[in-house]
């Protein structure tokens, strides 16, 4: 992912990535333009951790 500022390890990434959905942006494509971040890469790195995007939630589960 292109943006230094987000958090690395996959755990608190899941954390800052759903409050970020939860509070500021009303699904993934519009954080991941506003924060530039590769989508695939973002999903593929908390899938691995078991957790995917559930856009009718608006959060990794």
């Amino acid at each position: 992912m292109s943006n230094g500022s987000i958090p690395k390890d996959p755990v608190m990434l899941l954390s800052y990535v759903n409050t970020q959905l939860r509070d500021f942006y009303p699904d993934i494509e519009e954080m991941c333009k506003s924060l530039d971040i590769d989508r695939e890469e973002l999903e593929n790195k908390l899938a691995a951790i078991d957790y995917k995007y559930d856009g009718s939630m608006n959060k990794f589960v």
